[in-house]
């Protein structure tokens, strides 16, 4: 059976072609302005960039398309391929990307709460997930499949000490009290989580102090 993973692979390949360079070098620079501009020496480069085509593919509306990517091959599957392969690529235009606090984890599962939703999912993970601890959030891609949900293939992992603040500043944006949008949230955290792994003589408590927009 094909994994969501891999099925996201696929459609990553399939929406990066050569001749739409310049399109994803302009849709990196926007991505990289909000979430925080990287650099070879980070040790997050790699997760993400792997962040950044997930949203590339599932997100955002490609301006060659009018839809997103993930939208555009699901209605290809439909046209040239069976039903099974189209439901696969269906899947990925209903991801949920979002912060999740880890409620519990067994083996083969993780029961996490969206944060920004409080909407609690039971979630298929079979990957060894090291260093991941009940009462973290982290930032994932969660991909339904049936009655399952599966992450995608990256994480963004917030400090254990940060938690509590995020949780906190989920709780004001559900609230109505946060002057942002969820995704503006999202994108915060990645900026201080990048910030908490190269300034290591900074509190994590502090870099995560959301009335603190100077760091």
């Amino acid at each position: 059976m094909t994994s969501p993973q891999g099925v996201l692979e696929e459609l990553i390949s399939w929406a990066t072609p050569e001749s739409r360079k310049a399109d994803l070098i302009e849709a990196r620079t926007a991505h990289l302005s909000r979430t925080g501009e990287i650099f070879e020496d980070d040790r997050q480069v790699v997760q993400r960039m792997a962040t950044f085509l997930e949203w590339y593919v599932c997100d955002r509306v490609a301006p060659w398309l009018q839809k997103t990517p993930a939208r555009a091959r699901y209605e290809l599957a439909l046209k040239t391929e069976n039903a099974e392969r189209a439901r696969y690529f269906r899947n990925l235009t209903e991801t949920i990307h979002s912060l999740f606090e880890v409620i519990s984890l067994a083996p083969g599962r993780v029961h996490v709460r969206d944060v920004l939703s409080d909407v609690e999912f039971d979630v298929t993970e079979r990957r060894q997930l090291i260093g991941l601890t009940r009462g973290d959030v982290i930032e994932a891609r969660l991909i339904p499949l049936g009655r399952e949900f599966h992450f995608s293939t990256t994480w963004c992992f917030h400090p254990h000490e940060a938690a509590e603040a995020i949780r906190l500043e989920g709780k004001r944006l559900r609230a109505g009290t946060a002057q942002r949008t969820s995704q503006a949230l999202i994108s915060d955290c990645a900026q201080r989580s990048l910030k908490a792994d190269r300034y290591r003589q900074i509190s994590v408590t502090r870099i995560y102090d959301f009335k603190n927009t100077t760091l």
